[in-house]
């Protein structure tokens, strides 16, 4: 995660303003700041400050402080404030000056400020587990200071949208907008999909923040719900964030839930400050480059979003530049984009929520394979296969962080017994989506406990299976995460298992085919079950499961798209 984030989010910061070095004036100014708010500094060839900065120390209400780089724009203070709060180093990550200057030349004082334990701040890091408190007293510290007219905002990708998404939990009082680029609903939902633990990506990231190794099995069978980690859930604090939030997210985002849920929730239940004031931006991007054969050449991306000082002008000068009389949904339409053939039907659109009113319409899982608008009539119809969790499916492509990442062909991964296809007749005109897309499965194990693996996919004419979405189900979680919720199955019991694919746009074009794709594994994007019952684990004990799909009158296992109408 930290070699994409380190470029990304200095680049998402400079807003493409250009290079150049502070002037004197600021730079003087920066260090006065720093006097007048009795900042201890530091620096020197050990322990070097990023260019520009001035650094300078927060307390906290336990005490702790917490380091920050402060950078001033030109001219006569006090002035709006915008923070970005970093677990990745705020002199690491922010050393190249331009990832101020784009806040600086738009008149904004700036502080990137190292979280709990990391870099120069005080205290025991925990990922995230302090941000929701250290936010809110860093903003009310940031609006005392002499360089603070008491209106801040708060911004940042990845781990730092997360942070800028607690600190709006706790609701500090000088805190008036948010721009959150890619960030979850909560840390359950960044860690864990349907159940299933993001082996590979939540482990390796943990990893690289130098969580121990028995900690990060621990937390992978954290699944159930506690207190804890309700009190960090966006979803379900909701009614305390009073501020508003444009969220910008990808399509092949690991966090694509998060952007689109999160405007969700707020814009219709958030308090009076945030109801109807939130904006949501979604492109046809990843956590980092996609890999594939296909292209969205005008498709945006992290880097140097021009809106998000429109933004913070309208919410912290209370500049009149339109942006809250656009639509407040704008995203992008995918289409046919193979490499040096990309469909004009690629394309951005705007609406005024999300999802855009879709039809909603089932296609069913057919015996023969086919993916057909008909329901099933047929009194019986299953199939079934063995799933050894010794012998996983691969995973090729989707939301990943740190491995290949976007739409990428599924073919690689061959003709499987366990791996079922189903795909419409070739398409006679295009079928766009917009929306959220889910699937009903009928289904049934031979044990306590096992998992379901669904994809959306794209396929070509040539054959190229482009994956669009996908998702996972642990059954013992179907009913949801609660105490009270979680039981293992039946055995041979067909049990209606809904799993969510998350949200995306895309029109499958005419001579495409749309596909969905059934398995019980996908690793290393997701840690495999055993099959027992048990959590999985390096030592845990495994079986083969026989694991069955139903697709009759009785039992009609469909996913559901949402359909709009578009114009050419």
């Amino acid at each position: 995660m930290r070699t994409w984030t380190l470029a990304a989010a200095a680049a998402v910061s400079a807003l493409a303003l250009g290079v150049g070095s502070l002037g004197s004036a600021a730079l003087a100014q920066q260090q006065q700041a720093g006097q007048t708010a009795a900042a201890q500094v530091r620096g020197g060839p050990s322990n070097p400050v990023a260019e520009g900065a001035t650094e300078v120390f927060a307390t906290m209400r336990d005490g702790v402080k917490l380091a920050g780089n402060l950078y001033l724009p030109q001219g006569k203070g006090p002035f709006p404030c915008i923070v970005t709060r970093t677990p990745y180093g705020k002199d690491e990550m922010y050393k190249d000056p331009r990832g101020a200057e784009g806040y600086q030349k738009s008149g904004y004082a700036y502080l990137v400020q190292d979280t709990r334990g990391k870099g120069h701040s005080e205290g025991f890091y925990q990922a995230f587990v302090n941000d929701r408190d250290d936010g809110f007293d860093t903003i009310e510290w940031m609006a005392k200071q002499s360089w603070c007219n008491g209106n801040v905002g708060i911004t940042g990708p990845s781990a730092m949208g997360i942070t800028g998404n607690l600190a709006a939990i706790a609701n500090p009082p000088h805190l008036k907008a948010a721009f959150v680029v890619v960030a979850p609903t909560s840390l359950k939902n960044a860690s864990f999909i349907g159940g299933a633990f993001k082996q590979k990506d939540s482990g390796d990231w943990s990893r690289d923040q130098g969580v121990a190794e028995d900690v990060i099995a621990k937390n992978a069978a954290s699944y159930p719900a506690s207190a804890e980690y309700a009190a960090l859930d966006i979803q379900r604090n909701a009614e305390f964030i009073d501020i508003p939030i444009y969220n910008l997210g990808g399509w092949y985002d690991i966090f694509n839930e998060g952007n689109v849920r999160n405007f969700m929730k707020l814009q219709h239940e958030g308090s009076k400050g945030a109801k109807g004031n939130q904006k949501l931006e979604m492109g046809p991007f990843g956590h980092g480059d996609l890999s594939g054969d296909l292209e969205y050449t005008d498709g945006g991306g992290l880097r140097g979003n021009p809106t998000e000082i429109r933004w913070f002008d309208y919410w912290l000068k209370n500049i009149d530049n339109g942006i809250m009389s656009e639509p407040p949904v704008k995203v992008y339409m995918m289409a046919s984009a193979r490499k040096g053939a990309v469909s004009a039907k690629n394309r951005w659109m705007t609406f005024g929520d999300w999802p855009p009113a879709p039809a909603a319409v089932n296609y069913f899982l057919g015996m023969d394979g086919k993916l057909t608008t008909k329901a099933p009539t047929a009194a019986s119809a299953s199939k079934t296969y063995a799933f050894d969790p010794k012998k996983p499916v691969e995973s090729i492509g989707g939301a990943n962080l740190t491995f290949d990442r976007g739409p990428m062909d599924q073919r690689p991964i061959g003709k499987r017994a366990d791996y079922l296809k189903f795909e419409t007749p070739v398409l006679g005109k295009d079928v766009a989506i917009a929306g959220p897309v889910s699937v009903d499965l009928w289904a049934s194990t031979d044990g306590p406990d096992t998992d379901f693996m669904v994809k959306l996919v794209d396929v070509y004419p040539d054959g190229y299976e482009a994956i669009v979405l996908d998702g996972a189900l642990r059954t013992r979680y179907r009913d949801g995460r609660g105490a009270d919720d979680i039981k293992m199955m039946v055995p041979g019991a067909p049990t209606k298992l809904t799993i969510d694919l998350w949200d995306t746009a895309i029109t499958f074009e005419k001579g495409h085919r749309i596909a969905v794709h059934v398995t019980s594994s996908n690793a290393p994007r997701f840690d495999v079950n055993p099959n027992t019952g048990a959590n999985p684990g390096p030592k845990v004990k495994t079986r083969v499961a026989k694991n069955t799909i139903y697709m009759d009158a009785d039992h009609p296992s469909a996913v559901n798209l949402p359909v709009i109408v578009v114009g050419e």
